[in-house]
């Protein structure tokens, strides 16, 4: 399992145990709810029977008995007729039950009533009060606890997401930062390291030259050809973590170089072809965007194994200002589901493989180009085109002009 799989696995596991802690405590208020939305309507029959038995009796102590039992229950209850006229009622918005009139006359404000008598209704099922031969209803509510109760759980799980997410975010952040400075620290070091050993390598071919009488021999020329490549490694080393001057470049002649180089250290069975106009020039760094090539043609070459073509077309958007580099192979294809993927840090096919070549194009190109790299498409056993998008010279040249 490579480390991109086994970071997307922890995420996974996470993900598990959070659903696992929102379940819980979501099914546990569930089960404060319906506890006290029982004992809420045991208090209203409690309450219903207790202004049925006022009516009833002529004691007075029973009166005030049952004169504290009813307004000691405060639940928010309306009694009705079968017709559903207003008789009494407990509970209620003492502010809303009455108004004033423009004549400052107190009087009963029936909308209030209606209001809530239409809201009781939808919560819960009347009670049945029947006395003097007459039968009413009483309706009642939730109290302002238990409808603050029910909608509890999902603020705090959403403050609980925000909390986390906040977290989550504050911790990848700082731990990206430290990661990218060890990062920058090692290749600056790398390139500084690679600086004199790279110098004493073109004195030597130039020796051999001299020595030998061997300007033209094809040997020396191809070590220098890497030596060259090696200066440039370095030199692409150097520029990390810094901010890298972009400047009008021939995407096409860039490529071709490139090619031309790569194409005698790879298998002859390779076939290379680029097509487009020489002239159509982007805005890039001369050396990062020739990683990216890079990166993008060996992972063609391992692609096909071997036996193969690989075709770069070049072509401008004059419209959008843009450049588009489509690079394909006929190779093994990438599956739709790992079409962003193939980008992550660690993600890669090879057993040897360490996943980072595609991620650093994506960096490269959108990061210090401000471009686009995706996978345009792909299917499998029949080949793949990555897209490059990078902004034209055109502006760029009438801004200078």
């Amino acid at each position: 399992m490579n480390p991109y799989q086994k970071k997307k696995s922890w995420k996974y596991i996470l993900l598990f145990f959070a659903v696992i802690i929102a379940a819980s405590s979501l099914l546990y208020t569930n089960f404060l709810v319906k506890n006290i939305a029982k004992a809420e309507r045991i208090r209203a029959v409690v309450w219903a029977q207790s202004i049925k038995n006022m009516f009833v009796t002529d004691n007075d102590e029973t009166m005030n008995f049952l004169s504290l039992v009813r307004d000691s229950l405060q639940v928010p209850a309306i009694v009705t007729s079968e017709k559903d006229s207003i008789i009494t009622y407990q509970g209620m918005d003492s502010t809303k039950t009455y108004y004033k009139n423009e004549s400052s006359f107190k009087k009963y404000d029936p909308a209030y009533f209606e209001r809530e008598l239409k809201e009781m209704k939808a919560q819960h099922p009347p009670i049945p009060l029947q006395f003097s031969g007459i039968k009413n209803h009483v309706y009642f509510k939730d109290s302002a606890l238990l409808t603050q109760l029910r909608i509890f759980p999902y603020i705090q799980l959403l403050l609980i997401a925000v909390f986390l997410s906040l977290a989550y975010y504050v911790f990848n952040s700082a731990r990206r930062n430290e990661q990218n400075q060890v990062w920058v620290g090692l290749a600056k070091e790398t390139a500084h390291q690679l600086g004199t050993p790279i110098s004493s390598l073109m004195a030597w071919t130039e020796l051999l030259k001299e020595k030998y009488d061997a300007e033209h021999d094809p040997l020396i020329l191809q070590m220098e050809n890497d030596v060259k490549r090696l200066e440039i490694v370095a030199d692409r080393f150097s520029k990390i973590g810094s901010i890298p001057k972009l400047s009008s470049q021939s995407a096409y002649t860039l490529i071709d170089d490139y090619v031309a180089y790569f194409k005698v250290r790879v298998s002859d069975k390779i076939i290379f072809e680029i097509r487009g106009q020489q002239d159509i020039e982007a805005l890039l760094n001369l050396q990062l965007f020739d990683w990216v090539i890079e990166n993008i043609l060996k992972n063609a070459v391992n692609a096909i194994d071997g036996k193969g073509k690989i075709t770069i077309n070049i072509q401008e958007n004059m419209v959008k200002e843009q450049v588009y580099i489509d690079i394909s192979d006929n190779g093994k294809g990438i599956p739709k589901s790992k079409f962003e993927t193939v980008f992550e840090p660690g993600f890669t096919t090879r057993k040897r493989g360490w996943g980072l070549g595609l991620s650093l194009a994506k960096r490269i190109i959108e990061n210090y180009h401000n471009g686009h790299i995706f996978v345009k498409e792909s299917d499998l056993g029949k080949g793949t085109t990555f897209r490059i998008i990078l902004k034209s010279s055109l502006k760029y040249v009438s801004t200078i002009n």
